[in-house]
């Protein structure tokens, strides 16, 4: 191999001399239950004055279990079900806070545009999935970031697309929803839920400062940003991406987003084909269809100096484990010095400039004189 060869190695992924050993008796369970367990390390610098600040990051892909046409509690309790068995490996793992992928708790059918029986996925902050997860959380001492689709009680009922953030103590510590909506494709998404309006909060936990970029608010830098500047350092992108649509962008946004605001970034993706019982257009003149794609997993986890795991599979159930030092954050920041270079108050007026109805682009054009 070439010298060129290998740094690029090194920057793509973990090298091989990183993975953690995984027990057998883990893997054993992993098996027999069909799910693919990767486990890896990152490094950070000793200091002098600061001890290691020592996480273990988890994410966990699935693909539905029972068909879209099946009861809608039976549905739901089989993913609860698998996700038990898969947090619980997790727990053997010593995860310290694992997030699972958006929407977990239903098939994505927001392609479908029908809103029965989907809408009775839909559950307040402190709902079904939330008592699940509480006692999983409780008992394996794990922050739990679960993505739901929540109906707010509250303000009429209406429908959005929110992370709960439960604490390892079984807690309930907020919740923050999709900041960004698709309108592309077969995301009808705006059919159900419109933005959040609850901002970039960052959940203070016992093991660090977490937030949740949901989805398709990766495609979007100033989402990434505002979660850097009120002080993420890990940063969650639970997703539901096809591959026609996004596979090229995957293993590049996130990664990006790690390098630009120096925190830890963790993708992850659902797997599988869902199919549904009634046909659906793209608005694209091609013909009805009844699944929305593949669901290609490949969910990893990203470094603030550029490096990143390798991917999990894109047709397989499966948990990736990171063991993270935090104390990295800030030294990738003091050897780049984004935060001393950025110029928020230069960015903060022309953004503010091009917000207004009378902005005017600022282009310099050649008369030819």
């Amino acid at each position: 191999m070439k010298t060129s060869d290998r740094v690029r190695t090194s920057l793509d992924v973990v090298s091989a001399q990183n993975l953690l050993t995984i027990p057998e008796e883990v893997q054993a369970i992993a098996d027999a239950k069909d799910f693919e367990v990767a486990a890896h390390k990152f490094h950070a610098a000793a200091e002098q004055r600061r001890k290691p600040r020592i996480v273990r990051v988890g994410v966990i892909q699935n693909q539905i279990i029972s068909p879209t046409d099946a009861p809608v509690e039976e549905q739901f309790q089989a993913l609860a079900d698998r996700i038990t068995e898969i947090i619980d490996v997790a727990g053997k793992l010593d995860v310290n806070v694992l997030c699972l992928q958006e929407a977990w708790t239903m098939p994505f059918a927001f392609c479908t545009r029908e809103k029965h029986p989907w809408l009775e996925f839909a559950e307040p902050v402190d709902g079904p999935s939330t008592v699940i997860l509480s006692k999983l959380a409780k008992k394996h001492n794990m922050v739990i970031v679960s993505p739901i689709l929540e109906r707010d009680e509250t303000h009429g009922g209406t429908i959005h697309n929110t992370a709960v953030v439960i604490g390892n103590r079984g807690n309930i510590i907020g919740s923050h929803r999709k900041n960004h909506i698709p309108r592309v494709g077969d995301f009808n998404e705006s059919t159900y839920y419109m933005e959040g309006e609850n901002g970039h909060p960052v959940f203070a936990t016992e093991f660090g400062n977490v937030a949740i970029n949901i989805c398709y608010g990766r495609h979007h830098p100033l989402n990434w940003l505002m979660f850097g500047l009120n002080g993420a350092e890990i940063v969650f992108n639970p997703s539901a991406t096809v591959g026609a649509l996004s596979e090229p962008l995957w293993p590049i946004e996130a990664r990006c987003a790690s390098i630009a605001n120096n925190y830890f970034t963790a993708s992850i993706n659902r797997i599988g084909t869902e199919t549904f019982p009634n046909a659906f257009t793209s608005g694209n003149g091609g013909e009805a269809h009844h699944d929305f794609g593949h669901f290609y997993g490949s969910s990893y986890i990203g470094a603030p100096n550029g490096a990143r795991t390798p991917g999990l599979s894109r047709v397989r159930d499966g948990l990736l484990v990171a063991e993270i030092d935090l104390n990295h954050c800030r030294q990738v920041k003091d050897i780049w010095g984004f935060q001393m270079t950025m110029r928020l108050e230069e960015y903060a007026k022309a953004l503010a400039n091009a917000a207004r109805p009378d902005f005017k682009p600022q282009i310099i054009r050649d008369t030819g004189k």
